[in-house]
């Protein structure tokens, strides 16, 4: 079973570094010129060789302040026992770190992992936190072998285009159709996608610069939720439970104003469970492709 790279065309982003200008042409006219970076994007299979590091942070970013409770070094490697199952996305060939990935572990079959008892534990424990969410613990403790979840795991560095993630995905499915020919244990009922969102706070900073100012309940109460993901907002509309959790290592004030670099507002997150039928499953996928993929 071999998966094969793909190369997809350059993408085009907007807020690219800009070129410099030569010498002779004229500075103010090309202030208010918008240049492009072409950047050509590649999908690979993990590489266990290459990929270690790059992954391991991404996995970090992925559980945010409650990344310290993981063995993140066992997941990795984890991840990269499994070279068929799930992608890498780069921009300067095999041998550099990977800007995005995804793969899926399959929770029972790995049910004696203690890094994936711990993460079992955990998504049990956020999971009764919310209503939504209720699924998720008895598909953990059903003993019955018809009751296997896949855990996606996904994220990517916050400048790389949402439109890499399709692929990732149609790939995915691919992969576990090849992997289910040859008898592997990826014969799923459910899916759970961690992920992340998050609320605008103010900050702290700019208080200290001015008087403090009562702050209304209701402002207080219906504080808007924003995705990291926006595939998010379409794969939990196909899910039977979905919902938000508080990270149990509780960010200071400080680290939500350091998250403010190009915002007025300071930024706290929160995880973030999507969990899907396997018939669902597909179509979600399908639902992402048209919501992420460029117009032609």
């Amino acid at each position: 079973m071999t998966k094969r790279k793909q190369v997809k065309d350059g993408e085009q982003l907007e807020d690219a570094p800009k070129k410099r200008a030569d010498s002779d042409s004229d500075d103010s006219s090309s202030d208010e010129d918008t240049d492009m970076l072409n950047v050509e994007f590649e999908w690979f299979d993990p590489q266990p060789e290459h990929d270690f590091h790059g992954l391991k942070t991404l996995l970090r970013q992925l559980f945010d302040v409650d990344s310290q409770l993981f063995d993140l070094s066992a997941l990795t490697d984890l991840i990269l026992s499994q070279p068929l199952l799930g992608s890498t996305v780069k921009v300067d060939g095999n041998e550099t770190d990977p800007y995005a990935f995804l793969t899926v572990l399959n929770l029972h079959a790995h049910k004696d992992t203690k890094v994936i008892q711990d993460l079992t534990t955990y998504l049990s424990q956020k999971s009764a936190t919310n209503p939504s969410l209720s699924q998720v613990a008895t598909l953990f403790s059903a003993s019955s072998s018809n009751s296997q979840v896949g855990l996606i795991l996904t994220d990517r560095l916050i400048n790389i285009p949402s439109e890499v993630v399709p692929p990732m995905y149609n790939m995915l499915l691919e992969e576990i159709s090849w992997a289910l020919e040859e008898n592997e244990p990826y014969t799923f009922s459910h899916y759970l996608i961690l992920s992340k969102t998050y609320t605008e706070v103010a900050s702290k900073l700019d208080e200290k610069e001015s008087r403090p100012q009562k702050k209304s309940k209701k402002g207080q109460s219906e504080q808007e939720i924003f995705y990291f993901h926006p595939e998010d907002e379409v794969l939990q509309r196909h899910s039977v439970g979905h919902g938000m959790f508080e990270y149990s290592k509780q960010e200071g004030e400080d680290r939500s104003d350091a998250r403010r670099a190009f915002q007025e507002m300071g930024v706290r997150s929160q995880g973030h469970m999507v969990l899907i039928e396997a018939s669902k499953f597909e179509g979600a996928v399908k639902a992402v492709s048209d919501f992420l993929s460029p117009q032609s």
